[in-house]
This record gives C-alpha cells, structure tokens and sequence, in this order.
C-alpha cells in the first residue's frame, strides 16, 4: 500500500466539525487552541456550534478546515503515526493544499491560521459582490469547457477555476461572462451547468488583488521544505522547495485547481490508497470517479481514528 494524504477545500465545512475530535483527544484540542489564539478569537466555538452562516464566511471556513485537517494529523501522530516514514505525497484542494504544507512541516499551525484568515479576507475583497460568478459544468470534458470559456470571454473574464474530475469543472470570472459561458454548455451537451451560490469568483483572474495581498503575507512567514513532496494545484506535479511553493500558492489564488490530473499523477505514480484527513468525504468521492484502482478512505472523526491507525502503523 503506498499512501498519500489529501486535505479537503472550502464546502466541507459543517457545524459540529471537529468537536467529537476535541472532546476525545488532547491533541486535537491543542490544535484548536493553538487557531483560536493564532487568530485572537474562538473560531472554534464557531466551528463547534455554529451559526453556519458565520462558519461559512470565506474567512472563518479557511481556517477552520486547516484546523480540523490538523487536528486529525496531531491525533494520528500522537498515536505512533510517522509521516515522513509512511505517506509519499500529500495534496489539498485549494485552501486545502495550505492544510498539506503545514501537515508536511511547510508552516506553522499558528501561521497557516493567519495565512488562511488573510487569505479569505482578501478574496473576499477582490471583487465586489454581485460583479463575479462561479458555475460547474457537469458532463463535458476540459477541452470542451475550455473552448466554452474563450468563446464566452468576449462577455468578460472567464476561466476554469477547478478540473475536480468524473465530468465535474467550475468556471469562474466576470457574472455575464460565466452565463454566457453556462449556456453556452448546455449547448454543447452539457448535462448540468449550475450557478453556485458562492460569493466571490473564486480562482479567476478578477482575484489578482487577493494574490498580491498573498504574496505579500507569504514573504513574511517563517518557510521549511515539506518532509514529503506536495502536489501543488496549479502544476499538478510534486514540489519539494519551500520558495517555490509559496510562489505557485500565489499562482493558485489565480489559477486553475488541477485536481483531476493530481489523482491521475498519483495513480500513474504508484500511489495506491488516498487518505482525506478533516472535515467530510468530497475527495474521496472525486478520487473514486477519476481513477476506481485508487482507494479513497475519509478520516474525520474518533470512529475513523483507530482503523486508520491500524493501517498506517502495521
């Protein structure tokens, strides 16, 4: 069994999240502990009990899924996990891969929390509300949408945001552009094209004020090279230098999350087994459509703790 581990993105979030891991492990409370005094609040109790739509907030959902990823990896490791020993590569969508590099030993607990508390602030601010959108396209290849994408550009920005695989791709820019866009993919065969109720159009060019605040904060954090390899989102191929990967983050505010040719790449790379560590199962699910060889296991919670233990320590 070769292993990676993937850290989830922003729509995983849930009230409740993380709190049977609080309740259960020592660890995982001090991971908590640690976000809520990184950010000088208690983002915890948000994640806790809610209300979901404070939870849901860009900058909230960020760091709190960072939290409940590390939680799980504190309480993994404090039970005999060796990450460098077992897991060849680690990846995470969007915010997500922020998750993998602080799992990986890239930053801080504390500094992911703030990096990610910048970064969804500065999203957020980019663009203002009502003058961006975000659509999925569902059941059209990446060629398809690409093509449907310059066609509509003549409207106005339009890109795609993520390549999630098994048929699933967000596009992402100026709001009549990705109608246009949208309607466009129906034409074309599309089975789905649905607007998303999101707030920001998110992964696009219209975020470049959001990559400038990144690379602002980035220069400023303290940086080490990840113990195992990251599969950065916009490259879809395995960076081990710490300078570089804070360049292609700023690159990824912008650009495309390149997740289906990540699975492709661990698939075509011998990877075996994908853990999902932190809140819900989205890529578990997307790693079974992409490549069914791949086995996807979810772990997010004290029931999950214990057979996953089993399986990385034997």
């Amino acid at each position: 069994m070769t292993i990676a581990f993937t850290f989830p993105g922003q729509g995983s979030q849930a009230v409740g999240m993380g709190k049977d891991l609080a309740e259960n492990f020592a660890e995982a409370r001090a991971v908590f502990e640690e976000v809520d005094e990184a950010l000088g609040e208690k983002l915890s109790d948000v994640m806790f009990n809610g209300p979901e739509d404070k939870l849901t907030l860009t900058a909230n959902a960020q760091p709190a899924l960072m939290a409940v990823s590390l939680a799980v990896i504190r309480v993994l490791e404090a039970k005999g996990l060796d990450l460098k020993a077992k897991v060849v590569y680690v990846a995470g969508h969007s915010l997500g891969e922020y998750s993998a590099l602080c799992a990986a030993g890239t930053f801080s607990i504390a500094d992911t929390a703030r990096l990610l508390r910048i970064r969804g602030n500065a999203m957020q601010a980019a663009v203002p509300v009502g003058v961006g959108a975000m659509a999925a396209i569902i059941g059209l290849e990446h060629a398809d949408v690409q093509a449907v994408c310059e066609e509509a550009a003549a409207t106005g920005s339009c890109q795609i945001a993520n390549d999630n695989g098994g048929g699933q791709l967000v596009i992402s820019g100026e709001k009549s552009a990705v109608e246009k866009a949208a309607g466009l993919a129906t034409d074309k065969g599309a089975k789905r094209a649905i607007l998303l109720p999101v707030s920001a159009p998110f992964h696009s060019k219209l975020m470049a004020p959001a990559a400038d605040a990144m690379r602002e904060a980035l220069a400023g954090v303290k940086k080490a090279n990840p113990v195992v390899p990251v599969i950065a989102n916009v490259r879809a191929a395995p960076v081990t230098d710490a300078e570089e990967i804070a360049a292609l983050l700023v690159e990824q505010v912008t650009g495309q999350v390149r997740w289906r040719e990540t699975v492709e790449w661990f698939a075509a790379n011998g990877v075996t087994t994908l853990y999902e560590l932190g809140a819900g199962k989205v890529l578990t699910g997307l790693a079974r459509r992409i490549d069914k060889n791949i086995n996807g296991v979810s772990v997010n919670g004290p029931a999950d703790i214990d057979a996953a233990i089993a399986a990385l320590t034997a």
